[in-house]
């Protein structure tokens, strides 16, 4: 079905653009449509090289900003997992490839951040992306377990 491909594509495009967005605040609306500026003095050594900014942990507090980016970042990814799952042909290992594109994609996008001004790539984020994949799949498995006679 065409809608599950289309549903796939717009939802990696929006992931893109948020991604894309500097300064982006979840709070604040207005910020979801800054024009991106990428920083030219960022390298991939940059962001890779053991001890840079992209392997440590949040800098910034606890607070309800940070909680509701990580519960976008749970859910937009929790939904990437499931809609990659619907687009794989029925197969041996559907839920773990399914998982496996939502991590890869979660690092790269954290990658693509890193170059965004404003914006800070994080392995800690795409732990936290690669958990949402996997718990949704997780539910939707449980779900057709439980719905099978």
């Amino acid at each position: 079905m065409i809608l599950k491909r289309v549903l796939l594509l717009l939802l990696l495009l929006a992931i893109s653009k948020f991604s894309n967005t500097p300064y982006l605040e979840v709070m604040h609306p207005p910020s979801w449509t800054n024009s991106s500026v990428w920083n030219h003095d960022t390298t991939l050594w940059s962001i890779l090289r053991p001890g840079s900014e992209f392997y440590m942990s949040y800098s910034y507090g606890l607070n309800l900003e940070f909680i509701l980016r990580k519960i976008a970042h749970l859910s937009f990814f929790g939904i990437l997992g499931l809609l990659v799952f619907l687009n794989l042909r029925e197969q041996k290992h559907r839920y773990v490839k399914a998982w496996f594109f939502g991590t890869v994609f979660a690092f790269l996008d954290e990658l693509h951040q890193a170059f965004i001004i404003g914006r800070d790539g994080r392995m800690m984020d795409v732990t936290v992306d690669s958990f949402g994949s996997a718990l949704f799949l997780f539910l939707l498995y449980k779900s057709k377990k439980v719905s099978k006679p």
